[in-house]
């Protein structure tokens, strides 16, 4: 038998508020080195901001990559595509139901407040986004991703039960 094996690679949409930081970041960071010119004290913070932009630029540019082998799903984070972090593993044995989030299977799911929400989508309303129900000792917890045909084929023949298109 052969391993079941999927990648992809899911470019997340900046937020806005996220947009308007960098921004915001670049523009004091700028105006601090201007009027540093005029006022050394003021390179500084010149100096600070820009080792803050330095580090916190690259995290909001994110990408997630899905890896599926045979039932267990890795996610990793890729931050401007130079640094990656594995940001869970999930072993699909637990796996309770994986349909599209608006569909009627998710209705009693969707309106769970106790369910903890994990979203590795690319926050882009028009992609299908897929929601995963996975219970681990008694706990729910609801994984929000965007897989293609091949990886929810492959989910499908080990969990055929559990995996709905809709």
């Amino acid at each position: 038998m052969s391993d079941l094996y999927t990648e992809q690679i899911i470019k997340r949409k900046t937020p806005v508020v996220d947009q308007v930081k960098k921004i915001v970041l670049i523009a004091l960071t700028v105006a601090m080195v201007i009027i540093g010119l005029i006022m050394p004290l003021f390179l500084i913070g010149a100096i600070v901001l820009g080792v803050i932009s330095y580090f916190m630029i690259p995290r909001w540019n994110l990408e997630y990559e899905y890896l599926y082998v045979n039932g267990e799903l890795d996610i990793d984070k890729i931050m401007s595509k130079t640094k990656r972090k594995r940001v869970c593993s999930l072993d699909l044995s637990s796996l309770e139901l994986l349909a599209p989030v608006t569909s009627h299977q998710m209705d009693s799911y969707n309106n769970n407040p106790k369910i903890k929400t994990l979203d590795y989508s690319s926050m882009d309303s028009e992609h299908k986004i897929y929601a995963m129900i996975l219970s681990k000792e008694g706990e729910l917890k609801k994984v929000l991703f965007e897989p293609n045909e091949v990886m929810l084929n492959d989910i499908k023949r080990m969990a055929p039960r559990k995996v709905f298109f809709d």
